[in-house]
């Protein structure tokens, strides 16, 4: 028989009634650790070219990163689980740790089976990493005071995003690929040790039994989204047997794992989460639109300012320097002001009302747009972002209580993750049947840089210029409706009162109610 759910007074004693005096310096470690998952697809994405012709296997190349990213999706909730039920400390030193014999291996790697493989070691720990992050920041500081910090994460964002090419280069070029990996040893021991002296939260473990059916639901569920994500349109058609039976293994999975949360003593994934507040699956919203946005510019706005506008390919990572930078700016004044006046429903609709007006912008660039005109578009999705993404996690924070937490955060970001790796697939295809419209027979796809139109027939490269632009068109026009969705969503977030001590209640029902003698106590 196992032990009954925390009580709210025990849940209480978990949250801080205030950050604590050295929350800055127990960041600063949580903070590193992020940096380095982030970071590690970056790097190893400009050392790729360098490692095949190393290890070979040049078929095999995409599973270093799909093994990855799909490890990642897979454990997120899992460990955000874990983390509630056995304390967040611990199990995030663990991911940590897990993610340095990942990167250990995967630079002893002697084939590209055994780097793919290690990968996925790699991308265990990675999971980890990002949901004991958030979670550990939601131990750590209320609601109220968390906008302070968002410009720190912010800013392992942006620099993850812009650092990670110009660092990958410079590694590969003067170090070795295998360095790409063996950086990450330093450093995250030294996030390792950091968080070991100066991360103290409330010793606290759950007795319960672990929800292996649900786990095992969701793994398979989620392994056959990201598969099918990354390889339709690409390895296989859309409507091959392949991707077919894999979405129909993501169809039928979510039914099958709802039913086995329903009855587990302990679920992995807490259903009341997403039915306790309406606010937590409208942040749910926000942050799978951000990160199919991210994803989508990331990928295709360096092409695009490559290919057609002629921009130089040596530091790709700072062409995105106008869209990063305001996420930052205006992430920390958002976060201040927040704190401040504890208003936050504005920012998210604004937020996703920038999104949509420079998505919407972008989508109109053609073969004569002017970098300028290109680098003030992407300023507007940075203020979107920025205004954007924090926020909403900080949302979704304040709308689970506290011993959910783990879970829930880990959820966020499976969704940030999926719809990421869901817009990649989709701007995939999109971008493919553009240029395979102008040009018949030509495959092209978010793997193509500036060089594949000096390699055409001189009479193809126009229309290769055209057909980049369309299916930037195309790409960016999809991301604004989904925007457009996101802004709707923002509109019917409810402005409770953020926290400034202690969890919230389980359900809105219990926020109006009085507190009886007995839950007082």
């Amino acid at each position: 028989m196992s032990t009954p759910p925390a009580s709210p007074t025990a849940a209480l004693a978990a949250a801080p009634e205030r950050p604590p005096g050295n929350v800055r310096r127990v960041l600063l470690g949580v903070m590193l650790a992020m940096l380095l998952s982030m970071l590690d697809n970056m790097v190893v994405g400009t050392a790729m070219p360098t490692i095949v012709d190393d290890l070979g296997g040049v078929a095999h190349i995409s599973w270093v990163v799909t093994a990855y990213t799909l490890v990642t999706a897979v454990t997120t909730p899992i460990w955000g689980k874990f983390g509630d039920l056995f304390g967040r400390k611990p199990m995030y030193l663990a991911s940590i740790a897990v993610f340095l014999a990942g990167s250990a291996l995967c630079g002893a790697a002697r084939s590209m089976s055994e780097l793919i493989a290690f990968r996925a070691v790699q991308g265990i720990g990675a999971g980890g990493i990002g949901a004991g992050a958030f979670a550990l920041i939601a131990a750590l500081v209320p609601p109220r005071e968390r906008g302070r910090y968002q410009g720190m994460t912010a800013s392992v964002m942006a620099i993850g995003t812009i650092g990670g090419p110009l660092l990958g280069g410079f590694i590969t070029g003067h170090w070795g690929w295998r360095w790409a990996f063996y950086v990450n040893l330093p450093l995250g021991l030294l996030a390792l040790v950091w968080l070991w002296r100066t991360l103290h939260l409330p010793t606290r473990r759950i007795k319960a039994r672990i929800d292996w059916p649900g786990i095992a639901l969701l793994t398979v569920t989620i392994s056959a989204i990201v598969t099918a994500a990354t390889w339709a349109g690409t390895t296989y058609a859309w409507d091959s047997w392949q991707i077919l039976t894999l979405g129909a293994v993501a169809v039928l999975g979510p039914v099958l794992f709802v039913r086995a949360e329903r009855r587990a003593v302990e679920p992995v994934l807490p259903l009341t989460i997403f039915t306790g507040h309406r606010n937590f699956p409208l942040a749910a919203i926000l942050l799978l639109a951000a990160g199919v946005t991210m994803f989508g510019a990331g990928l295709y706005l360096p092409l695009f300012q490559q290919t057609v506008q002629g921009a130089s390919a040596t530091n790709s990572g700072l062409l995105l320097l106008p869209l990063m930078i305001p996420v930052v700016i205006v992430s920390t004044i958002a976060g201040k002001v927040m704190s401040a006046t504890g208003r936050y429903k504005i920012f998210p609709v604004l937020g996703a009302g920038f999104l949509a007006l420079g998505l919407g912008l972008l989508a109109t660039m053609g073969t004569g747009t002017s970098r300028i005109l290109t680098c003030a578009y992407m300023a507007l999705v940075g203020i979107g972002l920025g205004l954007t993404q924090q926020m909403a996690g900080t949302i979704a924070q304040n709308s689970v209580p506290m011993r959910d937490m783990g879970a829930a955060m880990g959820s966020v970001t499976l969704f940030r993750t999926l719809g990421g790796s869901l817009g990649v697939a989709v701007f995939g295809s999109l971008f493919t049947r553009a240029v395979q419209s102008h040009l018949p027979g030509t495959g092209a796809g978010p793997e193509h840089d500036a060089h594949a139109a000096t390699q055409l027939p001189a009479g193809a490269t126009d229309a290769y210029l055209h057909a980049v632009a369309d299916g930037t068109h195309q790409i960016f026009l999809t991301a604004t409706i989904l925007c457009a969705i996101a802004f709707i969503a923002a509109l019917r977030i409810i402005e409770t009162p953020l926290r400034k001590a202690g969890p919230p209640p389980d359900t809105e029902k219990t926020a109006e109610t009085t507190p009886t003698p007995a839950a007082a106590t």
